[in-house]
């Protein structure tokens, strides 16, 4: 084989990050998308190095090794944007570059980017031509990229007869990973959305991948097995609509299927022993509402097979019944707070020290029909679970992006109660996170394996999982240390912890004044008397309190 066949067979997928109703690929997580062009690559003979838009950025001499490929697959495209801390997603201008400034044989680009771009919530997304790449991977973009390696048009219907075995033979790709062994693993179910039967929630993208196809537990399953031979340990079962819809019949609403959920998830368990997690994220209110029994079971299944700390993101959006009709919402209040009540009830016990499975709740701005009473309709919706002694793992609140052939694309009231919405997230962090997180980490509460992310003064770190609480500690540790950490304070969004073993004579000061009972004003007084002899001789000092039980001398 010549230099030039060499390079030819030589292939980069670079990941621009994807975020959409139905899938998360933004780090610590990597997308099923990039595990199938990964495998699409490899059956057509290729040698596949897997490259982050964030390398790039803090690296652009990387661009070297995609100008001497033979073959540059990006995937990119958000559709629901949010906050993130483990990476950041590729801005158009960002792909662009790439578009014209890498010198690869072929570039090709796929992922939701065809949908449209914007830069943030709150804006319009437009659909545009993505110049300076070869070909847009039109639809599924391991389906697309086979056609294109085979001489056809680069669109691709979606099919899991060709998935399944590609996401098996692309799940080494995970070893490169930035954050490997951390990363988490997004697994897919199933695409399309039984509620897109009547046309959909008016801005959501996951009705335009079609009517519910529900892919085998076999499939699943066997995804897994390869993921985990490669070191694989966190699982996240999100890339579906709802969990719960998982092999159900047919509807917009469709019953609970018990038996198929204990089979994925027993059978994710039996493929990955090791696992360290298994969680869940889309789940419809609606499906729990209306079938409740069987939604109990299924819920239940997931309990015996998952790991805790468990979320299930409900896309509530609002509690103004006008707003849910004018933009065919899924759900109620009154069938949202049902939900909430079933979840609690069955995932609200505590397995090492946190919470099994909790709801997540999801609000979206700037629909149609919104006036300002929407705010108080939203805000008295959240008092009343916060009175009922109810726990919520966390509350999202967004401002619509509309896509074009979405109804919220002509339909919307952006821009017209802006100082309605920013009062609305004001309370909710003020009233209703807070008291949440007092309520769901309560002082004491020990976090496990929480992976420090960013450095300094005050570290900042998470649990791998779905939604996982941010902690701020407030010791300079190393990115990537994995640490026990316990909670000693709250804030709005997040808590603060401090590292197992409790060390009280060793502790910095910065960070013993966040023992419970020290402070400000005792922790002078404190560090004059140590060492410490034993936890009696620093209680003279300081009091008890919620941590002494972990404290060492």
């Amino acid at each position: 084989m010549t230099a030039d066949e060499d390079k030819n067979r030589e292939a980069v997928i670079l990941d621009g990050y994807v975020d959409e109703p139905a899938c998360l690929g933004v780090p610590p997580y990597i997308s099923p998308y990039i595990r199938t062009v990964a495998g699409a690559l490899a059956a057509h003979g290729f040698s596949v190095r897997y490259l982050t838009i964030d390398q790039l950025r803090s690296d652009p001499q990387l661009a070297m090794t995609m100008n001497r490929v033979g073959l540059l697959v990006m995937i990119a495209g958000v559709t629901v944007p949010g906050k993130y801390l483990g990476g950041t997603p590729a801005t158009l201008t960002e792909i662009q570059q790439v578009g014209h400034m890498i010198r690869a044989s072929k570039k090709l680009i796929g992922g939701p980017i065809s949908f449209g771009y914007a830069g943030e919530g709150g804006k319009k997304a437009v659909r545009q031509l993505i110049t300076g790449f070869d070909a847009l991977l039109s639809g599924e973009p391991a389906v697309a990229l086979d056609r294109y390696l085979t001489g056809a048009e680069p669109t691709g219907a979606f099919d899991y007869t060709c998935i399944d075995p590609w996401s098996v033979l692309g799940a080494g790709i995970i070893v490169q990973h930035p954050d490997y062994p951390y990363v988490m693993c997004e697994l897919e179910t199933a695409r399309g959305c039984s509620h897109g039967a009547t046309g959909g929630c008016s801005f959501c993208t996951e009705p335009f991948y079609g009517r519910p196809r529900y892919r085998s537990v076999s499939g699943v399953v066997a995804e897994v097995a390869a993921l985990a031979s490669y070191g694989a340990r966190h699982f996240r079962v999100g890339r579906q609509p709802d969990i719960l819809a998982y092999g159900a019949g047919e509807g917009e609403y469709p019953a609970p299927r018990p038996d198929l959920i204990e089979a994925l998830f027993s059978g994710i368990r039996n493929a990955a022993p090791d696992l360290k997690t298994l969680h869940i994220d889309n789940t419809n209110p609606a499906t729990i509402a209306r079938h409740e029994e069987k939604s109990r079971d299924a819920l239940a299944a997931i309990c015996r097979h998952h790991t805790p700390g468990d979320v299930a993101a409900f896309g509530m959006e609002t509690a103004d019944p006008a707003v849910i009709v004018a933009n065919n919402l899924k759900a109620q209040p009154d069938e949202v707070f049902r939900a909430i009540e079933i979840v609690n009830e069955v995932g609200g016990m505590r397995r090492d020290g946190i919470p099994e499975l909790l709801p997540g709740l999801n609000f979206v701005c700037g629909l149609a029909g919104e006036t300002a009473a929407t705010y108080d309709k939203n805000e008295q919706f959240l008092s009343r679970v916060l009175a009922a002694g109810l726990m919520v793992r966390r509350v999202n609140i967004r401002q619509v992006m509309p896509f074009e052939g979405t109804p919220a694309y002509t339909d919307n009231t952006l821009g017209k109660n802006e100082r309605r919405f920013k009062a609305f997230k004001e309370f909710v962090r003020q009233n209703i996170d807070l008291p949440m997180l007092q309520r769901v980490f309560p002082i004491g509460t020990i976090l496990r394996d929480v992976r420090i992310e960013v450095s300094g003064e005050l570290s900042f770190g998470r649990q791998p999982g779905s939604y996982p609480i941010l902690a701020g500690i407030p010791v300079n540790l190393p990115v990537r240390t994995v640490i026990d950490v316990v909670v000693v304070d709250w804030g709005m969004r997040s808590i603060t912890a401090l590292p197992l073993p409790l060390n009280v004579n060793t502790l910095p000061a910065t960070a013993l004044r966040w023992l419970p009972g020290v402070g400000k004003k005792r922790v002078a007084a404190v560090i004059a008397k140590r060492p410490f002899a034993g936890l009696e001789a620093y209680r003279k000092v300081a009091g008890k309190s919620a941590v002494d039980g972990l404290m060492q001398f």
